[in-house]
């Protein structure tokens, strides 16, 4: 699995990006959003019970994110089509406000490591990535469990400051200053 200090792997993808007739798919690449601060989290299946979960309040933090110059991504390995007919389905997906990525042949997952060993679908794998392409944050559920998304704008927050954040550290908090 990449880790801290790797850089985010090439891609270029399609993604369900809205509802709006001839509107509702485009090509995303990692240059898409070059200079801005990715926020990349994949989830097993379309069409589940934990997913939209996450994705749901992903998109409600959408602004917030935004507010700090980052991008949401969303992944999984279903296709564009998939991440569309969920979308019109699921009523707490129909607005989302960030592209959900069809990795359908499995690179972009495969080259991040997230592939589940013996399911072979994506991981709840979080990745922060810096406006370099740099990743600057990794995490990982099991399957079972969803993320928290308030700890990952936080860990966005504290990496955003350039400066050493204690646990538990919240923005607005003081940094440590190196002895």
């Amino acid at each position: 699995m990449l880790t801290v200090g790797d850089k985010l792997p090439a891609f270029k993808l399609q993604a369900a990006v809205s509802l709006e007739k001839g509107k509702e798919f485009s090509e995303i690449t990692d240059q898409s959003y070059a200079g801005k601060w990715q926020v990349v989290f994949a989830w097993p299946m379309d069409f589940t019970f934990v997913c939209p979960t996450e994705l749901e309040a992903f998109g409600k933090k959408n602004a917030e994110f935004k507010d700090r110059d980052a991008q949401i991504l969303g992944l999984s390995i279903d296709t564009h089509f998939v991440h569309l007919a969920w979308r019109n389905n699921h009523p707490d997906l129909k607005s989302l406000p960030y592209p959900m990525l069809a990795d359908t042949k499995r690179e972009l997952s495969q080259a991040l490591g997230i592939l589940h060993k013996t399911d072979g679908v994506d991981l709840r794998a979080t990745f922060i990535v810096d406006p370099q392409g740099v990743i600057r944050h990794v995490s990982v559920n099991d399957l079972s469990v969803g993320r928290n998304v308030d700890e990952t704008l936080r860990v966005l927050d504290a990496l955003q400051t350039d400066e050493l954040c204690p646990c538990n550290w919240k923005k607005g908090d003081a940094t440590l200053k190196a002895a």
